[in-house]
């Protein structure tokens, strides 16, 4: 599919200070901008390097998936995300060729984007973000 794009890292982390005491402290990354995303129950920590991102994902609470995540598996990579210009449709595609979307339709996610994941045991145990414009974006012009 034209435009795909890869987008960020997402790594699950138990606190956002101790983690940025290493990616900023020890790697010398610059934070661009932290926010809660309460859909997902996360608060988001998000470090430029390059031309992709870092984000660091605290879990609000213990019922996140995050946190649900760090419990089962550890603090680590939890997700990688592709910015697609129709992430329904490149969910469509996955579900036709068996692999099978977390959930149905598109949740909020962090910098106003509308994102789908696909479920990690049907993508070679990686968990996938399908990352698209705000849900407004073209409506403006």
């Amino acid at each position: 599919m034209d435009g795909i794009t890869f987008d960020h890292v997402g790594i699950a982390v138990e606190s956002l200070e101790k983690a940025l005491a290493f990616y900023q402290g020890v790697l010398g990354l610059k934070l661009e901008e932290t926010e809660v995303v309460a859909g997902q129950g996360v608060k988001v920590a998000k470090l430029h390097t390059g031309k992709t991102t870092i984000e660091l994902l605290e879990p609000l609470g213990p019922d996140s998936p995050v946190a649900k995540f760090i419990e089962k598996r550890g603090e680590g990579i939890h997700h990688i995300c592709f910015e697609v210009p129709d992430a329904l449709a490149v969910v469509a595609k996955g579900k036709e060729k068996g692999f099978d979307p977390v959930s149905e339709g598109l949740k909020p996610g962090a910098s106003g984007r509308q994102v789908a994941f696909l479920n990690p045991k049907s993508t070679f145990k990686v968990m996938i973000e399908l990352s698209q414009g705000p849900a407004d974006a073209g409506k403006k012009k």
